[in-house]
């Protein structure tokens, strides 16, 4: 059994399809079928069912599978920790945010004071978060909603007052607080099912028995506010927006209580490298003090 093999399965595994596998794994497609051939050889079992063209793991091959993901973890790991020890590790950090908010200038202020690190960033929705840090595929995330899940650390860097955005002109623009069941039947211009706003605006609602009056879904939080800005309904956005959203008018949300948490989210048996370490109490000490002023 060579390791070689063990990563052209662990990608045809992932993939389930043979092609892709070989195109991501940069070799001939019967070379990589003849690879994970030798190793059922090896094993004694298959790995797949094979329906044609169509691939998947059999139980033999998922059980297999959960092995060689902690061996090339492990592996990978011990690569990771003695570069650092010798000082041959640049600097690599893989992090994954499931939102831009206050990311992008904590990001440079970040890259300004450790330029030497080689940073890649990713963005994925909440539901691909938690895959990726369980894989080891990540070094961070940061993320909302909050991650509560055995295995995977957490630090809060920021809490967030969720408010009401309505145009100048409007009804209720003059008052000081606001329940959603003072709302219920205002038209709501809504982000699409699926993102990370939009699921707390139901969230919110049905909290309270409630459902928003959506007459308008955009995909971006631009159109969103351009669309309250005209008039034609009124939307929830976060405290981070208030510059973004003038001239609209923000007001804060008495019942529920509408708060979003952002977090920093590692996979806790992953060793993290001195750059990774670096960069943890770097964004810890960046949102403290920007609580602070």
């Amino acid at each position: 059994m060579e390791l070689l093999q063990l990563h052209y399965f662990q990608k045809v595994a992932r993939l389930q399809h043979m092609t892709k596998a070989a195109q991501e794994l940069h070799i001939a497609q019967p070379a990589l079928s003849q690879s994970i051939a030798r190793l059922e050889e090896n094993l004694g079992v298959p790995l797949f069912h094979r329906q044609g063209r169509q691939i998947r793991l059999n139980s033999y091959g998922q059980a297999f599978l959960a092995k060689v993901d902690i061996a090339l973890h492990a592996l990978e790991e011990g690569r990771r920790e003695i570069n650092d020890m010798n000082g041959t590790e640049r600097g690599h950090l893989h992090i994954a945010t499931t939102t831009l908010a206050r990311f992008s200038e904590m990001i440079r202020a970040f890259m300004e004071d450790h330029p030497e690190i080689n940073l890649r960033i990713s963005q994925v929705s909440a539901e691909e978060a938690i895959p990726l840090i369980e894989a080891g595929e990540i070094d961070f995330c940061y993320t909302t909603p909050p991650i509560d899940k055995s295995g995977i650390g957490s630090v809060p860097l920021l809490r967030e007052e969720i408010y009401i955005a309505v145009p100048p002109h409007h009804r209720l623009a003059g008052l000081p607080l606001i329940n959603l069941s003072e709302i219920a039947d205002e038209p709501f211009i809504g982000m699409k099912e699926g993102t990370r706003l939009r699921g707390m605006m139901d969230q919110f609602f049905s909290s309270r028995g409630m459902k928003p009056n959506i007459v308008c879904e955009v995909d971006e939080p631009a159109a969103l506010r351009s669309f309250v800005g005209a008039g034609l309904g009124i939307a929830l956005l976060s405290a981070c927006k208030k510059e973004e959203a003038s001239p609209l008018v923000l007001l804060p949300i008495n019942d529920p209580n509408c708060r979003r948490t952002i977090q920093l989210a590692w996979l806790e048996k992953r060793y993290l490298s001195q750059a990774a370490h670096s960069f943890r109490e770097y964004v810890t000490h960046y949102f403290a003090k920007d609580a602070k002023s």
